[in-house]
């Protein structure tokens, strides 16, 4: 039975002032849920300090834990009073409640729960957006969508509709918002990497070979800024988009097609001569030399980042990574899954070890299984998966059948395993 807010006020907070020196484990749980109980409360208090002070308790809760019992209890109160600081509050308040509703989101994992955050903060966080001046606030609403986008978008045009709420904050062509003033380096980078991030979700995007032909042209134009996390950024959506194969679709239609409408010769060698230059753009930046006031760590990151993508572009290979994960590896071998698993590291930070170990949702997306769990936990099998992938890729056709594999050795050696069904 869920407390009153009296009662949660009531309960005593010196749950650990005692003579004794053992505090037993469910101290400690009582204790944490009390201070999400009054978190909570303190979203419906008048003075904005007090509501961003409880924000930033519960953004730093859900970081180290996985709130799963709070969440079955609260969801919607903390969804909706959320959504409500997003709406009303300071830069601060607002800033804080996007990146708990994201948060929210990625503890709840895929379901009706997922599908409900985004439907509900769709137009809120939209909204807020048009309002927004600030680059902390925006950005911090911009990886919101994206995040709940990708845990909760169950079909491409969902995907869309959020890809084209974030482009329009840098490029409003592609839409009919209108941006008065021109973005910050921090909110262009955040616009980039959010909009790649879902790219790499989307199976069937209707995009014709014009809007592809402006986006690729913009992109390579932002590999010419001289702040390098726009470049870095600017460079992994080039990645995925190159990935999509989106210029071979285009030949074929090209080749095969004469009908109105299809691409044309004309359109397709621009497409080329864009590749080329994104080619010649990208070696430029792989060996840049050290400039005056420049970051070295960043110059290291965009080094390697466009030396592989060099090589991607002229021979296909995409870089393969390995993530310390606790005493386990996570490893990638796609630019879908690299650039899934920096934006989630970048989203997360200090707390991307703990739910990467324990998060269900994580361990899905990325078909990563941490040991302790396959040396004897046991996990409930979800009736609902999404494989978060590019579709028909050389790579996810080898992991399936090496998905189909274990499930015949599970099966002749009485083993459960955790896999994910592959959508078709």
């Amino acid at each position: 039975m869920e407390r009153t807010k009296s009662q949660r006020k009531n309960v005593p907070m010196d749950l650990f002032d005692n003579d004794d020196d053992t505090i037993s484990m469910d101290e400690v749980h009582v204790h944490k849920d009390v201070m999400l109980d009054q978190s909570l409360d303190a979203l419906f208090e008048k003075r904005s300090s007090t509501r961003e002070q409880a924000l930033a308790s519960i953004v730093d809760a859900f970081n180290n834990d996985l709130q799963h019992e709070f969440v079955e209890n609260k969801f919607a109160t903390l969804l909706h009073q959320c959504l409500h600081c997003t709406k009303k509050g300071s830069n601060k308040e607002t800033s804080l409640a996007s990146h708990a509703i994201g948060l929210l989101a990625l503890t709840v994992g895929l379901g009706d729960q997922a599908q409900e955050i985004l439907e509900e903060s769709v137009t809120p966080l939209s909204q807020a957006l048009k309002s927004a001046r600030e680059a902390t606030k925006i950005t911090s609403i911009l990886e919101c969508l994206a995040v709940i986008t990708f845990v909760g978008g169950t079909n491409d045009e969902q995907k869309e509709r959020s890809m084209q709420i974030i482009w329009q904050m840098i490029h409003p062509k592609l839409g009919s918002n209108v941006v008065t003033t021109k973005p910050s380096p921090a909110v262009i980078t955040t616009v980039v990497s959010s909009w790649a991030f879902l790219l790499t979700t989307v199976d069937q995007w209707t995009l014709g070979p014009k809007i592809w032909q402006e986006i690729v042209t913009y992109l390579s134009s932002l590999l010419e800024k001289d702040d390098r996390s726009v470049r870095i950024a600017a460079g992994e959506a080039l990645a995925i988009i190159f990935e999509l194969r989106t210029l071979e679709k285009f030949s074929a239609e090209a080749k095969g097609s004469v009908k109105e409408g299809s691409v044309s010769q004309e359109a397709l060698i621009h497409m080329h001569g864009l590749k080329s230059k994104v080619t010649n753009q990208a070696r430029d930046l792989s060996s840049e030399a050290v400039g005056k006031g420049s970051v070295k760590k960043d110059l290291k990151t965009q080094r390697n980042l466009f030396r592989d993508l060099v090589e991607f572009l002229e021979r296909g290979y995409a870089p393969e990574t390995s993530t310390k994960v606790g005493g386990d590896s996570l490893q990638t071998s796609t630019w879908h899954q690299m650039i899934q698993l920096n934006f989630l590291k970048h989203f997360f930070g200090v707390g991307f070890n703990k739910h990467m170990q324990e998060n269900e949702f994580l361990h899905d997306v990325f078909n990563f299984t941490p040991k302790k769990i396959g040396r004897g936990w046991t996990l409930e099998k979800k009736s609902e998966k999404r494989l978060f992938k590019l579709p028909n890729s050389a790579c996810n056709k080898a992991r399936t059948q090496l998905l189909n594999m274990e499930r015949m050795l599970a099966k002749n050696m009485n083993v459960g395993y955790y896999t994910a069904t592959v959508e078709q």
